[in-house]
């Protein structure tokens, strides 16, 4: 059977193997895939699909813009759909949208789309580099909203929304007990905050360690688990000893075994990442974990939009130590009943639509229209 679908993807991240694994069985894509990105990632073993056909080589040319060796003769070959990574800095996928305007082909940009803080310039670009494509698929209704004002037409976006390992994950979920792991290793009952991603200084891990040493002084003591590699000379150890909360804080390390990843965001209180967020959020809503992070979401991954304040989480005044504590604050004083019923509603925003079943439906959608 000959494949009418290209997918030309800067690179495969590991967590994107379950929708491209997908692509690959249902909808019998060809994947070119690119083998690096100008900053480290981790990507999915491309063997695994069997319309895996070949690895594009990444060539820096200025800046941050780049060029996908191979990438650009692929418009030559009898596909009908380009499926394509929607990112302006890559000037091969230029050349391809144009190209594919004059043959005729269909273009589909998977994308982040509209931040909300693009400069003049930006939006010049990207108005002229997204109006080349038929349709653009995008990680949230966020950016939908910002572009429609903008001038796209509304049916020419599609939110896709994004996904992790979702049916290992709800496997290990539907396994998951409450256990006193917590309070075997703290020895005491408090409330538990847990942080989880790469400890990093834009995600501001300092100013949690400042909320957690105010609570204790303010008769809200809390414990908090932080599950990551530390990088970019954080030094959150000296914080903890300054503040003399080393029996309240777990400097956990990196983990990548999902049961036990499972297990510790299940038990905990309330996920708080004072910095910019992205995939924690779905991370921490498949365990039925609530979340904060602050307000300016320009700065935020598009996965942002998945906390309904008051509901599944809180945003907090960027910056503001005195709201962030406030926050924490309100969510760790929940009655266990309120807590449970939260936990279901994190359930309900991925089973709905931050999942791979989701995603498959909408490009099957736009491939029989």
């Amino acid at each position: 059977m000959k494949n009418d679908i290209c997918c030309i993807f800067n690179v495969a991240p590991h967590y994107n193997a379950p929708i491209y694994r997908l692509m690959d069985s249902e909808l019998n894509c060809d994947f070119y895939l690119g083998d690096r990105l100008a900053y480290p990632i981790e990507l999915m073993k491309y063997d695994g699909l069997k319309g895996y056909k070949k690895t594009l080589k990444f060539f820096k040319m200025f800046g941050d813009f780049y060029w996908q060796k191979g990438a650009m003769s692929l418009t030559l070959k009898p596909y009908e759909y380009y499926i394509l990574t929607g990112e302006p800095y890559c000037l091969s996928t230029w050349v391809i949208l144009l190209l594919n305007r004059l043959t005729g082909k269909k273009s589909i940009v998977w994308t982040h789309g509209w931040y909300g803080n693009e400069s003049v310039l930006k939006k010049i670009v990207k108005k002229i580099f997204f109006g080349l494509s038929n349709t653009v698929l995008l990680y949230g209704d966020y950016a939908k909203k910002i572009m429609i004002t903008e001038g796209f037409k509304p049916d020419k976006l599609i939110p896709i929304y994004n996904s992790l390992d979702y049916n290992k994950q709800i496997q290990i979920r539907e396994e998951i007990k409450e256990t006193s792991i917590y309070e075997d290793y703290f020895s005491n009952k408090n409330p538990v905050l847990l942080y989880i991603g790469r400890i990093q200084n834009r995600k501001k891990v300092d100013l949690l360690i400042e909320a957690l040493n105010y609570l204790r002084l303010n008769d809200s003591p809390c414990n908090l688990i932080l599950i990551g590699k530390q990088t970019e000379g954080t030094d959150i150890e000296k914080l903890v000893e300054k503040y003399d909360l080393e029996k309240y804080v777990w400097c956990y390390g990196p983990c990548f075994e999902e049961a036990t990843i499972g297990e510790l965001i299940y038990n905990a209180d309330l996920c708080v990442v004072p910095g910019d967020i992205g995939l924690t959020v779905m991370h921490s809503f498949v365990y039925g974990t609530p979340v904060i992070t602050h307000n300016n979401f320009p700065n935020h991954g598009p996965e942002f939009e998945a906390i309904e304040p008051h509901v599944t989480g809180d945003f907090y005044t960027e910056n503001s130590f005195e709201d962030l504590c406030l926050k924490i604050k309100d969510w760790i004083s929940l009655d266990v009943k309120i807590r449970d019923s939260i936990r279901n509603k994190c359930y309900e925003t991925i089973n709905k639509k931050y999942n791979p079943n989701f995603q498959i439906q909408i490009l099957k959608y736009l491939i029989e229209k």
